[in-house]
């Protein structure tokens, strides 16, 4: 039986047109339009805490793969391990053993930050202040300590005054806890990005978030500005994912990114091989993301233009408090 002449070309053009396709298409067209993209970088240092209480929301993954975004464009990059688990460390490749020198001995022993500092073998702009085990107890033991709130600042000052080549950005990664170890974060530190979850729960405790971060901006810092919130984890196969996104937007318009992070498997696969997306795979969504979402954070170069003030942030849910 002879075959209809145009029926090889439907099933090409159906191939063609499939959801696959058109999300590979998508994927090649920004991965080009990122390699012929232009950024200015500021000529100040930028310092972003990353934070959230709730766990499991992509905060240390965000952190990394940030770090690694900025220094693909040529900034000089500081990440700050400030989770005693010390996944930035491992995510950066850099060594974080019990017997390294490293942020507890500036925290609780007044070691100089540039005695503990790293350069990951990813790149020569990515620098890392690693943590290690005896982080754990830090909390406890700052309780004792002089202007606890402020070791890290006092550091991180000292160092940004003395360092020979100047940093672009301070990324601190926090541990999911509001103990003195995120306090310290806080009161060091210009901008905070929040990273979110596109699942059930994703604004969880973050009311509560908001609201240390306006007593640290009335007490310990005023500098202190929500610059910047990221979507992570987004499947926009799913309702779920759209809504959350379109409920966080409704709430931080001028705040959140324009860039989602979506699921996926490279970016879970790289800590194990001690790499960030950026080094493991780079060619794969959750790579090209992260590098735009870097992107948009250098063209936001004037963060209290556009940021809103904590003390008039609002989460959803918590309009009628005070």
């Amino acid at each position: 039986m002879k075959q209809p002449e145009n029926a090889g070309s439907a099933a090409t053009f159906s191939l063609d047109d499939s959801p696959i396709a058109r999300e590979l298409a998508d994927l090649t067209a920004r991965r080009r339009s990122l390699d012929a993209v232009s950024v200015q970088l500021s000529g100040r240092t930028r310092v972003i805490t990353v934070s959230n209480q709730k766990g499991g929301v992509g905060k240390t993954t965000t952190t990394v793969n940030i770090a690694a975004s900025l220094a693909s464009v040529g900034a000089r990059v500081l990440v700050i391990d400030l989770d005693p688990q010390g996944n930035a460390s491992t995510a950066l490749g850099v060594p974080h053993t019990a017997d390294i020198p490293s942020i507890y001995d500036v925290l609780i022993d007044d070691f100089p930050l540039a005695d503990i500092i790293q350069t990951s073998p990813e790149s020569p702009n990515l620098l890392c202040a690693p943590s290690t085990i005896h982080l754990a107890g830090a909390e406890i033991e700052l309780v004792s300590q002089v202007a606890r709130e402020h070791r890290l600042r006092t550091a991180l000052d000292e160092y940004l005054a003395n360092v020979t080549e100047q940093l672009d950005f301070v990324l601190i990664d926090c541990p999911p806890s509001l103990g003195l170890l995120t306090i310290n974060a806080f009161a060091a530190a210009h901008e905070l990005l929040i990273p979110i979850q596109c699942e059930y729960y994703a604004l969880e405790g973050l009311s509560q978030l908001l609201g240390t971060v306006r007593m640290i901006q009335k007490h310990l810092n005023p500098q202190l500005r929500l610059s910047t919130i990221l979507l992570t984890m987004y499947d926009g196969r799913t309702r779920l994912a759209q809504q959350v996104a379109e409920e966080v937007r409704q709430h931080f318009p001028n705040e959140v990114l324009p860039t989602v992070i979506p699921r996926s498997v490279r970016v879970s696969e790289a800590p194990s091989f001690g790499q960030t997306v950026i080094a493991y795979d780079g060619h794969s969504a959750g790579a090209v993301a992260y590098r735009e979402a870097a992107v948009e954070i250098i063209r936001r170069d004037s963060p209290d233009a556009t940021a809103k003030d904590p003390g008039n942030a609002s989460a959803p849910g918590d309009e009628g408090d005070s």
